[in-house]
């Protein structure tokens, strides 16, 4: 028994601590995705009730009043007759984990190799376990980033954000010019669908059609169709100036075996290893290139680069820019 005991309760290692310590993680991980729902509740200008927080939160909800409870006593939030709202306290709070949250996205943009649908959720679990001073030597091993990969501005330790400029891409007329400067990645079956479309921030588009049932526009040689709910999740920043969209300026994977063309650049979209990779291999302003082989399973294509065959999936050909002869 005194055996039993000692491995249950001993200080720190026992299993008592362990759940102990499991408990108060997880009693954390609920009160900071509170605050941060509530900050981005408040920053679009919507208001919280209790029944909308638990419809929002994968928590019971037994757990949600439990920490609605303390953050109350800790003044982090108050009540305002049934909406919740975040005291300066409860504010200052929230910032710091979309600090977190936005930075670890832009880490795992920029210098890991993993896909696109996995930075929310691996952020999501990161912003709960970075301290203040790990949180800052991230933000200057990535160079005190302004935005992460989605556009959304990340927070510098002060709490101070960059502002983000365009407007919500329904809202523009036919013949706009501009250049998308954020991609909204909630809800997230939405967010998927933009994905599927290979749609890239920092690209140049044309809105050609604007109605009640669809948005149209061209950006890198393609035609882009979505429903307005889907087109609204993109924030494009219309260029005043003239700039003419050539028709011959297209994305590598459109390239067909009769054509050849010349590289113009590799999109934003392709950040960090991956870009510095193309970039090793050739893939620069100027180049010329045309197909060497197409694969008779789809993918992926070999493309003849400098006297070197060199062999690309669609998704990375995607983010080569040409300029077809």
């Amino acid at each position: 028994m005194a055996i039993l005991l000692f491995v249950l309760f001993r200080p720190q290692k026992g299993w008592f601590w362990i759940l102990k310590r499991n408990l108060k993680g997880n009693e954390k991980i609920i009160i900071e995705d509170i605050l941060k729902q509530l900050y981005h509740f408040e920053n679009s200008e919507n208001k919280v009730d209790m029944k909308t927080l638990v419809q929002v939160l994968n928590f019971n909800n037994k757990s949600i009043v439990e920490a609605i409870k303390k953050m109350t006593i800790n003044d982090l939030i108050y009540f305002e007759s049934d909406i919740l709202k975040l005291t300066n306290t409860g504010r200052e709070y929230a910032v710091r984990i979309v600090r977190v949250h936005r930075l670890w996205e832009r880490y795992l943009a920029d210098k890991t190799g993993f896909d696109k649908t996995e930075w929310h959720d691996r952020a999501e679990k990161m912003e709960h376990r970075l301290n203040h001073d790990e949180t800052n030597t991230l933000a200057l091993h990535l160079g005190n980033p302004k935005f992460d990969p989605h556009g959304d501005p990340i927070p510098t330790k002060t709490g101070k954000m960059a502002e983000v400029t365009g407007t919500e891409l329904p809202l523009l007329p036919v013949n706009t010019i501009g250049r998308i400067t954020h991609i909204e990645d909630e809800p997230e079956i939405i967010y998927k669908q933009i994905l599927a479309e290979n749609i890239h921030i920092g690209s140049l588009i044309r809105v050609v059609e604007n109605n009640a049932t669809r948005i149209v526009f061209l950006s890198e040689g393609e035609e882009f169709r979505l429903a307005p709910i889907v087109a609204a999740n993109l924030t494009v920043a219309p260029i005043e100036k003239e700039i003419i969209i050539e028709d011959n300026i297209a994305r590598l994977s459109s390239l067909k075996a009769s054509e050849t063309a010349e590289i113009i650049g590799i999109s934003k979209e392709s950040r960090g290893e991956s870009r510095r990779r193309l970039l090793d291999l050739g893939f620069v302003k100027g180049a010329r290139i045309k197909i060497d082989l197409i694969n008779p399973l789809g993918e992926p294509h070999a493309y003849l680069i400098k006297g070197t065959s060199i062999a690309l999936r669609k998704k990375q050909a995607s983010k080569i820019l040409i300029k077809k002869d």
